[in-house]
């Protein structure tokens, strides 16, 4: 179904709309995937390339004028075909067999499909498509490193303490979209889009965030077992918030669920700022330590 194309906010004044910078800014990752993919056309490669199309399409068809409720599903797939293609490139140490690398492409096909068949048939699609995020966070509980890293400690325990967690709300999104087949707004759909957008894209947000933020930032960030407040608040605010989405009698968590979900971010924010400060301040003192010295 197509709708009218309504305006949307300029991130450039006179130059061109939200939707088109957008959809630009995908054009350019796809041509990036094309580039690294005849470099090195390795799986975990292609499957992050197959995610930034379906982002690149689901752009597409949202500048062309249809509903948001209906592109959401292809930018689902790109978030998690991104992500299992990088887990994947990072569990290549484990050294998967054949057999193992055949159940993720078929979980990644499932993804895909999922997302076409849901401009066409939209239940059977997002049916599909909840099949592959299940088949997806299946394959990612039983293969990813994390299964081991987590009888470590520190930093490297609390990336697979989270990464974990993500995976069981994929798991939740794919049982919802298969049980309930959510394809037009209200309160199922919403349960599955906050399952797989809150609870498996910020758990990966937050695992990552203290390897990637110094890299980006340039400032050092020690990890503090603090970081396990806004997962566990992640973890209790999201049930909450899907318990209200699923049960009639108990709508009020869902307000709830979601007011915890802003404080789940801003502890995010606080815990992360605090840490960096923390271990800037940690390194000028030695710093002005070693020049005394």
């Amino acid at each position: 179904m197509i709708v009218q194309l309504r305006r949307v906010p300029l991130l450039a004044a006179g130059v061109a709309s939200g939707a088109a910078l957008i959809t630009a800014a995908s054009v350019v990752v796809v041509a990036i995937f094309v580039v690294i993919c005849r470099r090195e056309p390795a799986l975990f490669a292609l499957t992050m390339a197959a995610g930034a199309l379906a982002w690149c399409a689901g752009n597409v068809l949202w500048l062309a004028g249809f509903a948001i409720y209906r592109v959401v599903f292809w930018w689902m797939a790109f978030l998690v075909l991104t992500i299992a293609g990088e887990r994947l490139e990072l569990n290549r140490v484990l050294r998967p067999t054949p057999l193992v690398r055949a159940a993720f492409v078929a979980a990644a096909a499932l993804v895909g499909a999922g997302a076409v068949l849901s401009l066409r048939v939209e239940s059977v699609g997002v049916r599909i498509l909840g099949g592959g995020l299940l088949a997806t966070a299946t394959w990612l509980a039983r293969n990813d490193v994390a299964r081991r890293t987590v009888r470590q400690r520190g930093l490297t325990r609390f990336m697979a303490v989270a990464l974990l967690g993500g995976y069981v709300w994929l798991a939740i999104g794919g049982v919802l979209g298969i049980a309930l087949a959510p394809a037009a707004p209200g309160v199922r759909y919403d349960a599955m889009l906050h399952a797989v957008f809150l609870g498996f894209v910020l758990s990966m947000v937050f695992a990552h965030a203290p390897v990637i933020f110094p890299a980006i930032l340039g400032l050092p960030l020690r990890y503090r077992p603090a970081f396990y407040a806004h997962v566990a608040l992640l973890h209790a605010s999201l049930s909450l918030r899907l318990t209200g989405d699923l049960v009639d009698d108990l709508a009020r968590w869902r307000v709830w669920g979601g007011l915890l979900n802003a404080a789940c971010l801003a502890l995010f924010v606080l815990n992360t700022a605090s840490a960096t400060i923390a271990s800037t301040d940690r390194r000028r003192a030695a710093a002005l330590g070693s020049r005394s010295a």
